[in-house]
């Protein structure tokens, strides 16, 4: 399955979390009147025998305040942890207690999380995502967000304490799995989807103990009343209607996410090349004293999040949020049984071919396949691993450090805008002048000089990394970096590819922080409606790509094909980067089988000729980027 379809699946599962959860009320509605009626009408029912006649506890007008009592009740629950979880995955990391980590204060063990993190973001096509830390003894992770732009990453303190740097890069692997197949989405709204029916189980427990707080007080006053027994009946029925509910939410959450958890094991080996690395963390697990258990009283509303069972053992395996250790470990390698040390053994050996030496960082242009670039897309390789680990080591230590500081990462994203031509950085230099402030101005020019010899294929990963310092930015201090990234582009009265990349990326991860985004609804199942949208947007790939006119159509001829169809070359007085804008917005309407067909149609566009230059890389990043689609790094035999 790869990455379009996996998209297009956690879809249908949120369609069937939606019938599952109308089913779940349906019954607790049932069971919320059932209890109303025995409290109250049943009362009132008893023949002689001193039996209850059931005939008697229908009572339309009290259905009619049940159902809507019931719906208000659950669907405000949900919607109010919804709400809660808003912000996305930073929501879900603090609620279970987690603290970012920051890169300045880190200690060895912490920096060994973020390099590996790092690594995995660039190998991968994704920004950075941040860190957080929660301090249980135990062994366990987690990926949250409503999206890639959003997603974070949670570690315990025994997971960086405990694992190797192999066991730790296998549980990242892992994480950045869910985050690349959709998962995170879906298991944010099976929280508030559970917490909706909890509700009812909550109120019941509310009532009870409301009644027996009465009755200590009437019992107090000798007060003989046992007017209360209704309402004690009614308690008792809430909670065992509620937990009812909840049990049924557990096995939904069981079922959704065990095979989830299979596949992201098998995506981790798949992208480390190294299964035991994630065999050996499972390992470590079930022999840990501390396990995998988080100690955050919201661990069980949660607990389908984590990289291992949060919570203690169930009687019941089928209620168990995660399948066996033993199993997991079985399907990964089934060796690692054994009673060996798992970091001992031998990692597969990496490609001969150097990414950096024989990719985009040593020539002008590399030989690709499209199919190879298309397959890359949301399954990253050992191979991007490598280049990541090789682009990381390259970096100055001025550069790594700077970009993960608020102040270091504006004037990193400054310094990458910074004009070749010297008229243009001038009037670039003298605006920022009037607009950043003296701290990123001095580390400007210091990270001008340490980045410009590093070349145009390290620009991008830099800009990457920069991220999660920018999302910590003041609002008004934000306004004034996309302001002054704004200006900078448009200094030489254009804009070339890497701006426009440039520009893409920190607008997708940066606009969900600092303002209000609305997902784009699915609307296009077939690529019909979006046939002109197609026919602009490869025909400005065509002759940004192509030499001449003839190559131009060949180019374009070679992408139409992938989409099949009458598409028609526009002239080049037609095309520029808002036509391309306008096209990839009606785009983000299309299902992800739309927009793997789109993007098809781009990637043999651009690489017609079976070569890609750091531009052509750039730009197809770019649009990869604008459908959502992560992309790694392209790179190949020059």
């Amino acid at each position: 399955m790869d990455f379009f379809e996996s998209q297009d699946q956690a879809r249908r599962k949120t369609s069937l979390l939606v019938a599952y959860y109308a089913l779940a009320v349906v019954l607790i509605i049932i069971g919320v009147y059932l209890a109303f009626a025995m409290a109250f009408l049943g009362v009132e029912a008893k023949t002689g025998s001193g039996e209850v006649q059931l005939s008697h506890l229908w009572n339309p007008m009290l259905c009619l305040w049940v159902v809507g009592g019931t719906l208000a009740v659950v669907l405000l629950g949900s919607l109010y942890k919804v709400t809660q979880l808003s912000s996305g995955g930073e929501a879900v990391a603090r609620m279970l207690g987690g603290q970012p980590i920051d890169p300045d204060r880190a200690n060895a063990q912490e920096r060994k999380v973020l390099n590996v993190v790092e690594e995995m973001a660039i190998a991968s096509g994704l920004p950075v995502p941040p860190v957080f830390l929660m301090e249980d003894a135990s062994i366990n992770a987690f990926a949250a967000g409503f999206s890639p732009s959003t997603a974070v990453i949670g570690v315990t303190r025994g997971c960086i304490d405990q694992l190797t740097r192999d066991e730790l890069q296998g549980v990242m692997a892992h994480e950045f799995s869910h985050i690349l197949n959709g998962d995170m989405r879906l298991n944010i709204r099976l929280i508030g989807v559970l917490h909706g029916i909890l509700i009812i189980a909550l109120i019941g427990y509310g009532i009870l103990r409301s009644t027996a707080f009465s009755r200590h007080r009437s019992r107090s006053s000798n007060d003989k009343n046992g007017g209360n027994m209704p309402i004690v009946v009614l308690g008792f029925v809430l909670m065992a209607v509620g937990y009812i509910g909840v049990f049924f939410g557990k096995l939904i959450k069981s079922a959704v996410s065990r095979q989830r958890e299979f596949l992201a094991d098998a995506s981790a080996v798949q992208f480390t090349r190294n299964p035991q690395g994630i065999g050996g963390a499972l390992k470590k697990i079930g022999g840990f004293s501390a396990g995998s258990r988080v100690e955050s009283s919201h661990a069980e509303e949660a607990s389908h999040f984590f990289f291992a069972n949060g919570l203690s053992s169930s009687l019941l395996g089928l209620m168990a949020s995660h399948p066996p250790l033993e199993e997991r470990i079985q399907r990964i390698d089934a060796s690692l049984l054994a009673d060996v040390d798992p970091s001992s053994a031998a990692r597969a050996p990496s490609p001969a071919a150097s990414p950096l030496t024989s990719g985009i960082g040593g020539g002008t242009s590399f030989a690709v396949e499209p199919q190879q670039v298309l397959a890359s897309v949301g399954a990253p390789r050992a191979a991007h691993l490598d280049y990541a680990r090789q682009l990381l080591a390259a970096l100055p230590e001025e550069v790594r450090e700077a970009v993960h500081t608020p102040v270091g990462a504006v004037a990193a994203v400054y310094a990458l805008l910074l004009s070749y031509d010297e008229a243009v950085r001038t009037s670039q230099l003298e605006w920022l002048g009037g607009h950043a402030t003296a701290e990123e101005l001095s580390l400007l020019r210091a990270l001008r000089a340490r980045i410009e010899p590093l070349g145009r294929a390290y620009r991008l990963p830099i800009a990457d990394m920069c991220v999660v310092a920018l999302r910590q930015l003041e609002p008004k201090a934000y306004r004034t970096f996309s302001e002054c990234v704004e200006h900078l582009v448009a200094a030489d009265q254009e804009v070339d590819l890497f701006e426009y990349a440039l520009q893409q990326m920190l607008r997708r991860n940066l606009a969900p922080v600092f303002g209000r985004m609305t997902p784009t609804a699915i609307r296009h199942m077939t690529l019909e409606p979006l046939r002109d949208s197609c026919e602009a947007l490869l025909s400005c790939l065509a002759h940004w790509g192509g030499g001449d006119t003839a190559e131009a159509g060949a180019a374009f001829a070679k992408g139409a094909h992938q989409l099949g169809g009458s598409l028609k070359l526009r002239p080049l007085d037609r095309c520029g980067l808002d036509v391309v804008d306008a096209a990839l917005k009606a785009m983000l309407g299309g299902s992800h089988a739309v927009r793997k067909q789109i993007l098809a149609g781009c990637v043999h566009t651009v690489v017609a000729d079976n070569r890609v230059t750091v531009e052509e890389a750039e730009l197809i990043r770019a649009v990869a980027d604008a459908l959502e689609c992560p992309m790694p790094p392209l790179f190949g035999q020059s």
